[in-house]
């Protein structure tokens, strides 16, 4: 493991400190190796958009929509790993989708569906992940599992 040392004023300090301990971290160096693990996502989902990742896309629609946001999942299939649908109320649903593609293909789907006529609240939330391949053989048949690792 390498040591780094930081030099921060004292009001920066107190105003980490504060926000470390409200997070629940115990020390400073957990708390920083979470930061920098957080602008390396940031930088590698921004300059790496062939890579591969995993996602969340939450957002609330009118019911009448469901059919066309239907229709566009099963365009996008390759992506989509898993739907939940909640009927919030009388007019406004709530479907939560689960993603994992690379970066490029995962923003345009979750583009293509937040900017729909009607569609409100649109979030996405990405994770990038590498995937290792690897080959296993269960009951005599070979095949391929991708594995996630963060």
């Amino acid at each position: 493991m390498e040591r780094l040392t930081i030099s921060l004023n004292n009001q920066l300090a107190k105003q980490f400190d504060s926000v470390m301990h409200k997070r629940g971290y115990f020390n400073r160096s957990e708390a920083m190796r979470d930061l920098i693990r957080d602008l390396l996502d940031t930088v590698r989902l921004e300059e790496h958009v062939e890579d591969h990742c995993v996602a969340t896309l939450s957002y609330i629609y009118p019911p009448e929509l469901a059919s066309c946001i239907t229709a566009t999942q099963h365009r996008h299939h390759d992506l989509i790993v898993s739907t939940m649908d909640v009927h919030i109320d009388h007019d406004n649903c709530l479907e939560v989708t689960i993603l994992s593609g690379t970066i490029r293909n995962v923003k345009k789907f979750a583009n293509h569906i937040i900017s729909m006529q009607g569609v409100q609240h649109g979030k996405l939330h990405l994770l990038p992940v590498e995937i290792a391949q690897e080959s296993y053989s269960s009951d005599s048949v070979p095949h391929v599992h991708g594995n996630v690792f963060a």
